[in-house]
Formats: C-alpha cells, sequence, structure tokens
C-alpha cells in the first residue's frame, strides 16, 4: 500500500504535487500539513498531531468531514510529522511519500531526512519531495526513471558506501567507495532513460534535483 504523509512545511506549488496522489491508498496529514490538503483539494483519511496549528473552525471541518483525528498532546517526544509517519507504517504502507518535509526550520528538515532511515529499518521505501528535489535513502538499490532537467546526487549517512555501482549515468561508477563527507556523487546526470545505483553496505541518500 502506498501512503502519502503531508507535513507543515513549506509548498508553493500545490498543483505540482497532485501527481503524486494518482496511487495513493492513504493520506496522513501531520497538524498543519491539514492546510495544505485543503489548498489542494485533498481530504485526508487520517489528521494527527498536537493541532497547535488549526484554528478551530479548520478542526470543526475535518470532524464534520469524518477524518479519523489522533490527538496528541502538545508537550511530546515526537515531532507531528514522526507520529503522521509511524501511523502510516503502522497501517501497513509499504512505500510512504513525505510532502512539505521542508521548510525554514533546519532541525526539522534534517530530522524528516533521518526518519527515512527509521522506515528503511521497517522494510518501508519512503521519500520525500518538494518542487525541487526528491530525496531517497537505500541500503542496497533503487532503479530510476530518465527525468529531464534533473541532476542525481548520491549522499552517503553512513560512514561509507560501499560497492557503488552506477549504469545510466554520465558519470558512471563500478564498485567504488564513497566516505561520508565526500561530494563525490554530487551532480551526475541521465544518459539512459533508466539508470540504476547499486550499493553493497552502507547508507545512501539518492537525491533527484531540478537543474
Amino acid at each position: 500500500m502506498t501512503g502519502i504523509v503531508i507535513c507543515n512545511g513549506s509548498i508553493t506549488d500545490y498543483e505540482y504535487y497532485k501527481r503524486y496522489f494518482d496511487d495513493v491508498q492513504l493520506i496522513v496529514c501531520a497538524d498543519g500539513g491539514a492546510l495544505h490538503a485543503i489548498k489542494m483539494g485533498v481530504k485526508p483519511h487520517i489528521l494527527v498531531g498536537d493541532l497547535d496549528s488549526l484554528r478551530n473552525e479548520v478542526l470543526k471541518w475535518f470532524e464534520n468531514t469524518e477524518v479519523e483525528i489522533v490527538h496528541f498532546p502538545v508537550e511530546k517526544d515526537m515531532t507531528d510529522s514522526e507520529l503522521a509517519i509511524n501511523i502510516a507504517a503502522d497501517r501497513g504502507c509499504t512505500y510512504i511519500k513525505i510532502i512539505g518535509g521542508f521548510g525554514s526550520r533546519l532541525d526539522h528538515s534534517l530530522a524528516n531526512i533521518f526518519l527515512l532511515k527509521k522506515l528503511l529499518d521497517k522494510g518501508i521505501k519512503a521519500s520525500i519531495i518538494n518542487e525541487n528535489n526528491e530525496i531517497t535513502l537505500i541500503k542496497d538499490k533503487i532503479t530510476l526513471q530518465k527525468r529531464e532537467g534533473y541532476n542525481v546526487s548520491l549522499i552517503p549517512i553512513s560512514e561509507k558506501a560501499e560497492g557503488v555501482t552506477l549504469k545510466g549515468f554520465y558519470y558512471p561508477l563500478q564498485e567504488a567507495t564513497i566516505e561520508m563527507g565526500s561530494t563525490w556523487g554530487i551532480s551526475n546526470e541521465f544518459v539512459d532513460e533508466t539508470a540504476e545505483v547499486t550499493i553493497k553496505s552502507g547508507l545512501m541518500l539518492v537525491i533527484l534535483s531540478r537543474k
């Protein structure tokens, strides 16, 4: 099952995201992400969080439309984004798209990136998506379809990523080792319609970025 988690980060081009809802069976809003859902014309299945970002009339609208509301106290040990992602995972999602995951709060943005590791440990694929980037964490292999106007960058978040092999890119690699802190994997380009990134050990962020 594929799910979308709508967080309370920055979203400006609401039309851009509508394509990502086509194959989705579960929509979860993290607190103020509900406002983004309204602007996109999307009705979520679940609204979760401390709900401190929502006015009473907005909250009542969701209550009247029979959206499941999972209310947490303001003082808690997880962000609203993590709570929403946990619910999507617990409800059976095997792939989770996270939108609104980046914003002006760098701490929240970084925390959301590292939530990809938590999901990967559960065997759940996840991507953080905004208008300019799509980020996925891998520990083995990913196949990418060519996107015109996009670069692909690789950033290890483990001490090193070993056995890195790239096929279908302008800069191919074969069984390479990329260490954390290296910029070796930044700004590659598609040359084939389908490209593959494979690693044998470690953790690697695969980032599609609009040029």
